[in-house]
């Protein structure tokens, strides 16, 4: 049985894209929520109020106040500087096991010993990320996926040391959030990012051998698969920056079926990230909150 235990207090280590998106929603349901974001506080912030008032003109909010949400929303810089009473901290910096290393473990010393500490991370290992930490029974994965506040699904990934009341509570939070969970165990990329980054890469591949270009793949996988969106406008959307990055520790842990096409290095090395550059795939109308065009 899981529980609802929501209002509770969240903090997010990170205030990119995830960050911002996992702390827009639980501010909604009326968490409090502290952002530590060692960079542009304010541009993480921003981000939380932007996607609100996205909500807010989608008709997502009800009769929420975007104002009275973002009442519940601050920041502060690094991981060190949060309170130490929180129910809830999730890590959601790059995918760089050594950075992530390194705010988790300030995290666990900075936090009370009764708050549950989660990482976002889509590939890396949650056993390893955990032993950092004093008590990495308190530790899991709560993948969330992008855009955080439309997709309905969070993994839950549970290392061998993870205590089974830490998933209990994590899935109590998900259940809380309106979205769905899976429970797995620890495992190189988990299974949504194994799964994907497969179907990506080989996508990306057929695309690189003159196969049919992106359109006509996306167009295949939407229409005779029923996948929502195609693995290219996938692609786009995490980032070709990540998706490289996860295919890399695929490759590493898992081997050479994993490794990234000539194809997909190269346009990261040209910038083109996807949808948060402007142009990966497809072309990106990054004013019109990433219609491609």
């Amino acid at each position: 049985m899981t529980q609802t235990v929501i209002p509770c207090r969240v903090a997010l280590v990170g205030g990119g894209r995830m960050g911002a998106g996992i702390a827009q929603v639980f501010a909604t349901l009326g968490s409090v929520v502290v952002i530590a974001e060692a960079g542009d506080r304010r541009a993480a912030f921003d981000r939380v109020a932007t996607g609100l008032r996205r909500a807010g003109e989608r008709g997502k909010l009800g009769n929420l106040d975007v104002e009275d949400i973002l009442a519940r929303v601050t920041t502060v810089g690094a991981p060190t500087d949060l309170p130490s009473d929180f129910d809830l901290v999730v890590e959601a910096v790059p995918e760089d096991p050594a950075l992530k290393a390194d705010v988790l473990a300030a995290v666990d010393k900075t936090v009370d010993s009764q708050a549950v500490i989660a990482s976002n991370t889509s590939s890396l290992s949650i056993t390893e990320l955990g032993a950092v930490l004093a008590d990495p029974g308190r530790f899991l994965g709560m993948h969330f996926f992008n855009p955080v506040p439309a997709s309905a699904l969070v993994e839950i990934v549970r290392a061998p040391a993870t205590a089974d009341t830490v998933v209990t509570r994590a899935q109590g939070w998900v259940a809380a959030l309106g979205k769905a969970e899976v429970v797995v165990n620890d495992s190189p990329g988990f299974a949504t990012s194994r799964l994907g980054v497969c179907l990506g890469l080989e996508a990306i591949r057929m695309v690189e051998e003159g196969v049919a270009d992106a359109d006509a793949i996306d167009r295949a996988m939407e229409l005779g698969y029923r996948h929502p969106m195609g693995p290219l406008r996938s692609t786009d959307l995490v980032g070709l920056d990540v998706r490289l990055a996860i295919a890399e520790h695929l490759a590493a842990t898992l081997g050479p079926r994993f490794e990234p096409p000539k194809l997909l290095r190269d346009k990261v090395a040209r910038g083109e990230l996807g949808r948060k550059s402007g142009q990966g795939f497809f072309t990106w109308n990054t004013a019109m909150a990433g219609a491609p065009r």
